[in-house]
């Protein structure tokens, strides 16, 4: 494992280390004192609190050191005036010295299914590295990276964003040698206006690449077809379009199991895959055009694919209790809302989707919401709707021909509890879905509480 001397980062970012703890070394980084493992770099972050005051914790905890912009203390510490960009500064340095090939990842939906794909397409040829749970933003990401062995050889990472040049930066941290785009989509419309804004910063991906790099695009997505000659890299499409480079043929849905076939220049073979729902189809052949372009085998896709299993809380489907439990909470926008009532509506049984409201979709929010309501009818016998939108899905529901009994919104989580407990029975399938901020596991795990 490589570790970086407080003298080499302070040189990265531009910082001031006393000459005394000049060699001192770390491994990795965290920016919070409650998770933070010994020998890592602690980010004393400036935001709602002052990071500075908790170093003398972090170093009580374990810190090699730490990166702040005052002396709290005797310790190990690289000193700047801005600890959030010192902190991309040192990961592009790493990223730099290790050398590693980097695969990043962005997308509005599907980024973290895909990365996790890709990581395990990769993991049987290379030594491959991901960013975990929750980094990919201009903290997270770098952090990620600063944990990475240095024999890592291909790193793969989840490239976030919901502002203009939020992804270049990230972009100039990463220095993609591969970047894949999954779709552009509705979320954080609320931010970037348009849904050709949100290409627009998506597209910020390419800035930190070299012109001979490789993008990979969903040619069935139509705010990404035709983007040649606008982009200096070589573009790969893939996708169900007979136009696409790397083409998925025959995409069905066989029990708990989704079955493609994959042609691409002299090669065809089939996928199948432990999920369920077409809308994963997208997500599985980016990690294929991934694999064929890094020169893994028809044969070692496939079988990597095979041993795949999603994050948790990712479409996990648990039975519990003699409830089938679709556990859906890590995010939400309208196309992931709209793929998951999907899912629900294949599931036998009274089905009951528990829908908490979709975050940062500005002017197009209740909108959205009466859509969602409307399409929920088709996949679901009762909807329970909870956060300020509520009453919007209410409406699209009702529109759509539920009766009002049937569809409730909520203000109140312990209500909607409430009312969950009274309505649903055993043999009942529920779906749990909503945006992070919305935090729908609550009422999952209190309404699990007494059937485990």
């Amino acid at each position: 494992m490589g570790k970086i001397t407080l003298r080499q980062a302070a040189q990265w970012c531009g910082g001031y280390v006393e000459e005394k703890y000049a060699d001192v070394t770390f491994l990795g980084a965290s920016n919070d004192t409650r998770e933070l493992q010994p020998g890592q770099l602690f980010v004393a972050l400036q935001g709602t609190r002052d990071g500075n005051n908790f170093v003398p914790a972090a170093m009580a905890a374990g810190a090699a050191a730490a990166l702040c912009t005052r002396r709290m203390g005797d310790y190990p510490a690289i000193y700047v005036s801005d600890t959030r960009i010192a902190l991309g500064d040192i990961a592009r340095g790493e990223r730099r010295r290790i050398g590693m090939k980097v695969v990043g990842i962005t997308g509005s939906v599907g980024k973290s299914t895909t990365k996790e794909m890709v990581a395990q397409v990769l993991s049987k040829t290379y030594r491959t590295e991901k960013t975990p749970v929750n980094h990919n933003n201009d903290i997270g990401m770098p952090m990620a990276i600063l944990g990475m062995p240095e024999d890592t050889q291909v790193a793969v990472l989840e490239m976030g964003m919901n502002h203009f040049r939020e992804m270049a930066y990230l972009s100039s941290i990463a220095r993609p040698d591969v970047a894949l785009i999954l779709n552009i989509g509705t979320m954080h419309i609320e931010n970037l206006g348009t849904i050709e804004g949100i290409r627009q910063a998506k597209l910020e991906i390419v800035e930190g690449m070299d012109s001979d790099g490789d993008l990979i695009l969903n040619g069935d997505d139509t705010m990404l077809r035709n983007l040649s000659d606008a982009l200096r890299q070589k573009i790969t499409y893939f996708g169900g379009d007979p136009k696409c480079d790397v083409r998925c043929l025959d995409a069905r849905q066989e029990d708990e199991k989704l079955c493609f076939r994959v042609e691409a220049r002299d090669v065809s073979f089939p996928v199948e895959i432990h999920l369920e729902g077409l809308h994963f189809v997208p997500d599985a052949m980016a990690a294929v055009s991934v694999g064929l372009l890094l020169g893994i085998s028809p044969e070692s896709i496939a079988e990597q694919l095979r041993q795949f299993r999603n994050l948790s809380g990712r479409q996990e489907i648990l039975q519990v209790g003699g409830y089938t439990i679709i556990k859906d909470c890590y995010n939400a926008g309208p196309e992931s809302m709209a793929a998951a009532l999907q899912v629900l509506g294949t599931k036998p049984g009274r089905r009951i989707a528990v829908l908490g409201d979709m975050l940062e979709l500005g002017t197009c929010a209740q909108a959205e919401h009466y859509r969602i309501g409307r399409l929920s009818v088709a996949s679901a016998d009762m909807v329970l709707a909870y956060g300020p939108n509520a009453p919007r899905v209410r409406s699209g529901c009702i529109t759509g021909g539920m009766p009002d009994a049937r569809c409730r919104s909520f203000q109140d989580k312990d209500e909607l509890l409430s009312v969950l407990r009274r309505f649903a029975k055993p043999g009942d399938v529920l779906l749990f879905k909503g945006s992070h901020g919305m935090h729908m596991e609550t009422v999952l795990e209190a309404f699990l509480a007494d059937k485990i």
